[in-house]
């Protein structure tokens, strides 16, 4: 009943669930399309426009000037108005024709490190198609057989989707947001209306009050989960190959975590305004330092030791484990030992830090 007569709640509880895994799974990718593309064609032959024609015919690149100018092309980089530049000396028909290695200079524009990564990968994968091609055609010309050719499967996202790869994780701080805002609202909340003081004068112990104002967001937020994989199956075709009573048992004890430590600021602060505060400034961290955006791997050393106590990466591992890779119980004894133990500090931490006066 508190809950439903809480304007500012209702919003959190239904709209954003839906708007945040609606958004953030087309919105978070780690691919990369429309690269703005300066092509300087200087040899301008026949194999060098074959040679251009890949990068104009990708999905992945915008070619927005096919030009003999290199001045031209760095001033755009410099102006910011493509991001990748070609060029072909000349010579370049010819030295293949001869059978003599050529080179292709390409340059990037790098102020985004990751992406300039990126670009720089889809380009070298088609300049080695080019080569594979030319390969085979220089062999069968002569008749010397082909190159040995390679046969290759993706296991457990056989599509190469990155909506398969971001959904879990973004399920993940669907229920996080829910758990630990609506909890951290809840006790400042009883504080701000004064109603505070008539519940310590009840013969209610500390146990039971934190217990009443937890399960209710545990139940909702194990409802939220239901939800977001329901959306993510038939919305965004997400394989659930793993035990789903597993995912909500994982779910049910890192519920506890999120709406424990929520619980714990709330009976901290003084203001709901000062719990959101808290609350967003403890889940940037936990988010950034989660392995949803960034590899752990490619972390330094120090990060990767604060990701073992941030609940949020050791959830994200279990989800994509079980969903994608369909890993059972024993697969995941660690992770999900770590969230044992961390419900149970926070929440012994919630009930010690409140204090009930009579």
């Amino acid at each position: 009943m508190q809950v439903f007569r809480n304007r500012m709640m209702l919003p959190i509880i239904f709209v954003m669930p839906l708007a945040q895994l609606l958004i953030l799974a087309y919105a978070v990718t780690y691919e990369i399309k429309h690269i703005d593309l300066f092509i300087c064609d200087i040899d301008n032959t026949m194999i060098s426009r074959e040679f251009t024609g890949h990068f104009i015919h990708s999905p992945f690149y915008n070619v927005k000037y096919q030009e003999r100018s290199i001045s031209k092309g760095m001033d755009e980089l410099r102006k910011g108005k493509v991001h990748q530049m070609i060029v072909i000396l000349p010579g370049f028909e010819k030295a293949l024709n001869q059978g003599r290695p050529v080179r292709v200079q390409v340059i990037n524009d790098a102020i985004n490190s990751s992406a300039a990564a990126l670009m720089n990968a889809y380009t070298l994968s088609i300049i080695q198609h080019f080569n594979r091609n030319n390969i085979e055609a220089h062999f069968i010309t002569r008749g010397t057989p082909a190159q040995v050719n390679l046969e290759y499967s993706y296991w457990f996202n056989p599509d190469l989707n990155y909506k398969t790869f971001m959904v879990p994780g973004i399920l993940v701080l669907l229920v996080t947001l829910i758990g630990m805002f609506l909890s951290g609202m809840n006790v400042v909340r009883e504080k701000e209306i004064g109603t505070i003081e008539q519940i310590n004068v009840t013969p209610l112990r500390k146990t039971q009050f934190i217990a009443g104002k937890l399960i209710p967001f545990w139940i909702i937020g194990l409802l939220e989960l239901a939800f977001g994989l329901v959306l993510a199956r038939l919305f965004f075709n997400i394989p659930i190959l793993g035990n789903i009573p597993l995912i909500f048992m994982v779910a049910a004890v890192f519920l506890l975590v999120v709406t424990g430590l929520g619980l714990l600021i709330s009976t901290l602060v003084n203001t709901q305004q000062q719990s959101m505060f808290i609350s967003w400034f403890i889940l940037v961290i936990f988010i950034l330092l989660s392995g949803l955006f960034t590899p752990i791997e490619s972390m330094p050393q120090w990060a990767k030791v604060l990701t073992f106590l941030n609940p949020i990466a050791h959830f994200i591992e279990i989800m994509r484990l079980v969903m994608l890779k369909g890993a059972g119980l024993k697969h995941i004894l660690q992770p999900l030992g770590v969230l044992v133990l961390y419900a149970a500090v926070i929440l012994s931490l919630a009930i010690k830090k409140y204090r009930k006066t009579t």
